[in-house]
């Protein structure tokens, strides 16, 4: 990839990037796990235009734009092309419609300028071709030779379904049931966050304060040994006998000196930011703290929620149980209804049988 280098980004988007499926040529195979900068480059010593982008070190995209490509929109938000030369077709699924026009746009732009550039080439070879040259037997070589990979016509988006299922309509305490659940969630998931980086600032704040007990050690015998050398320099000065080597000595031992509070101020900042540091952890343990009050707020507030529920499933319970009471009775008051009607008809036959003996 050293030559990506030697070209210049002249528009830049991010999308998630998708390729066809090499054998069935109908699916897209994504191969970004999240969405990725894509780029447009200029390589001025080829004068091609290419489209490059990279998943961490590996290049997902490498495309030369020729004159004979063309962007398809599919969707409102995909849009894809393809790359007859790698036998492939690249797709890119992006945020919004707007970043999808305007990469549409500068595909188109770069494709024009694609082609006035080989144009350009194509006459520019042709008046450097000389008879002369061509019985030389010398072989020419086009100015766009690519070192990308390209693709194929194929041009086919996946197919996206969405099943949904009616759902009963709850009632207002079990929708402020699953409220709360929800919420019990997340708060439980900003805690685990919180909780691991509490961890990780409590091992940095171990580590910072063994760094600052060391570096006032450290300090102390600077400290130390400054004062020992200023002692030596004094010394020093007292001995005339020697005041050249004295003083030669002395500019060394200044420029230690110098050299060890220049270190020292150094070690002063490095101990300031390490307190700030420990600043930052103490607010978010103050903030981990508060989350586990509130999380234990909304705990007592699904206890209760699910004691009314359960009272109102008992309370439905008990109302079929009566209902199914009153269902039996019911049916045993018509048998009985039944029975005297059958009664009252036989004996309503039988008196009109006397009437008519009469």
């Amino acid at each position: 990839m050293g030559h990506f280098k030697q070209e210049q980004p002249i528009f830049s988007t991010r999308a998630h990037v998708f390729q066809i499926d090499p054998n069935t040529k109908k699916n897209w195979v994504p191969t970004s796990k999240h969405a990725v900068t894509v780029s447009y480059f200029y390589d001025s010593t080829r004068n091609v235009y290419r489209i490059i982008s990279l998943d961490g070190s590996k290049a997902i995209i490498n495309s030369t734009i020729t004159p004979n490509m063309t962007f398809t929109k599919t969707s409102q938000k995909f849009g894809q092309w393809a790359d007859s030369r790698a036998n492939t077709v690249y797709g890119l699924g992006f945020s919004s419609e707007h970043h999808l026009s305007k990469f549409a746009e500068k595909f188109q732009e770069f494709k024009e300028a694609a082609r006035l550039a080989k144009e350009k080439s194509q006459e520019k070879m042709e008046l450097t071709s000389t008879p002369s040259q061509e019985s030389a037997g010398g072989d020419l070589q086009s100015p766009l030779t690519p070192e990308s990979i390209n693709g194929t016509d194929d041009e086919r988006t996946p197919d996206v379904t969405q099943n949904s299922e009616p759902r009963a309509e709850p009632t207002q305490n079990a929708l402020s049931f699953s409220h709360s659940s929800a919420i019990s969630k997340h708060w439980e998931a900003e805690l685990a966050t919180l909780k691991g980086n509490n961890a990780k600032l409590t091992a940095a704040l171990l580590e910072s304060t063994a760094n600052v007990k060391q570096w006032k050690q450290q300090l102390a015998a600077y400290q130390e040994e400054a004062e020992r050398l200023h002692k030596r320099v004094t010394e020093l000065e007292c001995v005339s006998s020697q005041a050249n080597a004295v003083h030669t000595h002395k500019t060394e031992l200044n420029q230690t000196i110098q050299e060890l509070e220049e270190t020292l101020k150094v070690k002063e900042e490095e101990i300031e930011r390490l307190k700030q540091e420990i600043d930052n952890a103490r607010e978010l343990q103050e903030q981990r703290d508060s989350l586990t009050q509130k999380l234990q707020e909304v705990e007592i507030r699904n206890k209760d929620l699910e004691g009314q529920l359960s009272d109102l499933e008992q309370r439905l319970e008990k109302s079929q149980n009566e209902q199914e009471a009153f269902r039996s009775n019911l049916k045993t008051l018509l048998e009985i209804l039944d029975g005297k009607i059958f009664e009252l008809t036989e004996l309503r036959d039988n008196l009109a049988k006397l009437l008519e003996c009469s």
